[in-house]
């Protein structure tokens, strides 16, 4: 019997396909450096049909990749070897709603856009946010451990995370933690399986927590002359008023997205770098402590410009210049590093590989952006348009070399909130030791003996 026989006998033809659209199709994350060659795509509706499933793929020897929104930027829902896709597109469903607690326990498909609507119609929050969250899923939402804009107040995915379903590669469905606020009962195995990148087990139900309905806030985007600018910035603004997000991008940045869309520059002097602040308005004299801020920030000559939103509209308004940079480089095939070091060592890492990069690689077009208020950094080099994708890549991981190395000299992260999949599994040593890497192999092997869950990611 073939793979695609055994699949449709096992979920029905409907749910399974060998299409060589669809193959393509799931098959890739957002990556695009690597070539996809999945057996089949199957799109199962239960837990129990992904138990069938691991124990097919273990009966057949073969490797399982799991598939959500595919926002991926590090190639962890990439097949590549003959896998077999799992979509979890059609485990879209919300299982229950609990606005007491108050949490919603979701299928691992449901969309992020679709917890954050949920939440506001019961004028609750759900803040973890991206630029993806529209078609991004929970369940790799968690499998990724994702970050966002808000991390700076909100935190992270696994911040949220109250309750797993995981079916590991065993074969065995676990349920962790059940939704409690409180269980100290030795190893929190939830933890394990948020930001595993579907290593350990798929998930297959999820119970995320949700916030109370958020105060209204400000936007201000800022010009500002240098990136040391920032650091003062960010410890003024924090010492008067609540921050929900702190971003900065840089000015080539900005020319990327002019070019691609239809906003229009906001001030009338260009600057080399550019910080967007969101401050909550815990009281009525928020606005005055913005102001208080602002003007200290200018006295000590930290800004040069400032637009202060004044409407919802204008708030939503100034966001996009931050949250459209990642489309308006897509068709650049940028090469993605996606890095983290302490907050107060942020300026001078970026300038220690503005420097670097400028001596190596000088004719590259570079774009910063990130979550400068939590450490988190974008490097973002652009493909010429006359290179081949293989000859961009190749340079690329040769630049990251220099890279990772001003990395681990921080003591900082390859990855603070994509992943490592395909993409960064040979930079790992440059965050994790020798030992780590060992222990996480050594988990690896409890829950998939066999090795068929997203077979040659992370590790």
């Amino acid at each position: 019997m073939s793979i695609e026989s055994g699949l449709a006998e096992l979920l029905g033809t409907a749910a399974v396909t060998t299409a060589a659209t669809d193959l393509k199709t799931y098959g890739l994350d957002w990556t695009r450096f690597y070539t996809p060659a999945p057996t089949a795509v199957v799109f199962p509706r239960t837990a129990q049909e992904v138990i069938e499933l691991v124990q097919f793929a273990r009966s057949h020897k073969i490797g399982l990749v799991p598939s959500g929104g595919r926002t991926g930027l590090s190639g962890g829902a990439c097949a590549t070897d003959g896998e077999i896709v799992v979509s979890f597109d059609r485990m879209n469903q919300l299982v229950s709603l609990n606005a007491s607690e108050p949490s919603a326990t979701v299928e691992p498909g449901y969309i992020t856009a679709s917890l954050q609507s949920l939440a506001r119609e019961q004028n609750l929050y759900y803040p973890v946010d991206f630029a993806s969250s529209g078609s991004s899923q929970i369940g790799g939402n968690i499998a990724t451990n994702a970050g966002g804009i808000r991390v700076i107040r909100y935190g992270l995915t696994r911040d949220w995370v109250t309750g797993l379903k995981v079916v590991t590669g065993s074969g065995e469905l676990l349920e962790l933690n059940r939704g409690l606020v409180k269980n100290a009962t030795g190893y929190d195995l939830r933890h394990l399986f948020v930001g595993s990148e579907g290593t350990l087990g798929f998930i297959v139900e999820a119970t995320m927590k949700l916030a109370p309905a958020p105060e209204t806030s400000s936007v201000i985007l800022l010009s500002v002359p240098n990136m040391e600018r920032c650091l003062p910035i960010l410890t003024t603004f924090k010492q008067h008023v609540t921050l929900n997000a702190f971003e900065f991008f840089s000015d080539n940045a900005l020319d990327h997205v002019l070019a691609h869309s239809e906003l229009g520059l906001p001030f009338s002097q260009r600057s080399p770098f550019y910080v967007l602040i969101e401050c909550a308005h815990t009281d009525s004299h928020t606005l005055d402590r913005i102001t208080t801020a602002f003007e200290t920030c200018v006295e000590n000559g930290h800004v040069l410009d400032a637009i202060i939103s004044t409407s919802q509209q204008q708030s939503l308004a100034l966001w996009q210049y931050r949250e459209r940079i990642s489309e308006s480089i897509t068709p650049w095939t940028p090469y993605k590093n996606d890095i983290s070091v302490r907050v107060t060592e942020t300026p001078a890492f970026l300038k220690t590989v503005n420097e670097m990069t400028a001596q190596h690689y000088p004719d590259f077009d570079i774009v910063w952006f990130g979550h400068i208020g939590d450490g988190n950094l974008h490097l973002n080099i652009l493909k010429p348009k006359d290179w081949a994708i293989a000859r961009f890549k190749e340079s690329c991981d040769q630049l990251s070399q220099h890279v990772l190395s001003v990395v681990k000299q921080f003591g900082g992260s390859i990855s603070a909130e994509h992943g490592v999949g395909l993409l960064k599994k040979h930079h790992l040593p440059f965050s994790r030791s020798a030992e780590e890497i060992s222990a996480l192999r050594a988990i690896k092997q409890v829950f998939d003996p066999d090795d068929i869950m997203n077979p040659g990611k992370l590790i």
